[in-house]
């Protein structure tokens, strides 16, 4: 721990740190277990758009659903909540379910948000639009165009031209966390503490359903509690494209064939 950071620690917290210790893990945005001198625990993560993720989180608290609260931000530093957790969504699906549908409670007039936000070296692009699938298809798809392969990059714009008669253009603009998958689910026994490490924008809950079939295998009763829309299955491919391209730009070509999949799928 740099001295910078203990002392905006300290000034966020108004106690003395005692010990801090990094989670293992944490591929883009690591963050860090702390103990104050006062005997209280907090969670302490430090980079250039930290403000934004508090900003997010933030929004969060004003629904049902489970997040830290937001202690302080200053000096590129955010000091959140410590909550209780344990590795793995093991049984609390259904309580995922209960929290997806309180995300439902914070609705926007637009789609995106009213700040960019950064993963590692990708940025990742929040212009509100007053249309989806214009949203999806610039901000989430396109927008990669310029860092693919030639060949992967033409399909994509295909799909991206073709959006509008894929996904609804204007369906209730919901928070959505955007990045959503196991690693960001805290859960004591089958109930779950907190949704961590949004990367949100106001938009279309079945993208937050899409991101957790990427790595985990959600069972059918949690879709089932999700009630979403006629089609949904269809459209989960273009919402998982959005987290394949990323780990594609972020950890290199060997998740291509997923990308290359998902355009199969989708036929183009």
């Amino acid at each position: 721990m740099t001295p910078e950071l203990r002392v905006t620690i300290e000034a966020i917290c108004g106690a003395a740190v005692e010990s801090i210790e990094r989670f293992r893990g944490g591929d883009i945005s690591g963050a860090s277990a702390v103990k104050l001198a006062d005997g209280r625990k907090f969670v302490a993560k430090s980079g250039p758009v930290v403000s934004v993720e508090a900003g997010m989180l933030r929004a969060m608290e004003a629904a049902s659903t489970p997040s830290p609260r937001v202690i302080g931000c200053r000096d590129d530093v955010m000091v959140i909540e410590h909550l209780v957790a344990r590795s793995g969504l093991g049984d609390a699906w259904d309580s995922l379910a209960e929290a997806l549908h309180g995300l439902r409670e914070l609705t926007s007039e637009t789609y995106g948000w009213h700040e960019d936000y950064v993963l590692r070296h990708v940025r990742v692009e929040n212009a509100p639009a007053d249309s989806w699938s214009r949203f999806w298809a610039e901000r989430r798809l396109a927008c990669h165009l310029p860092h693919l392969e030639a060949s992967l990059g033409r399909r994509i714009e295909k799909l991206a031209a073709a959006l509008d008669a894929i996904i609804p253009a204007n369906p209730d603009a919901s928070f959505v966390h955007g990045d959503l998958w196991g690693g960001n689910v805290l859960a004591s026994g089958n109930r779950i503490t907190g949704l961590i490490d949004p990367c949100a924008c106001w938009g279309d809950r079945e993208v937050d359903a899409a991101s957790l079939t990427v790595f985990d295998h959600p069972p059918e009763r949690f879709f089932a509690a999700l009630d979403l829309e006629a089609g949904w299955r269809e459209r989960q491919p273009v919402y998982r494209l959005w987290m394949w391209l990323l780990h594609v730009r972020l950890f290199g070509v060997s998740y291509r064939p997923a990308v290359e999949r998902e355009l199969d799928t989708l036929g183009f």
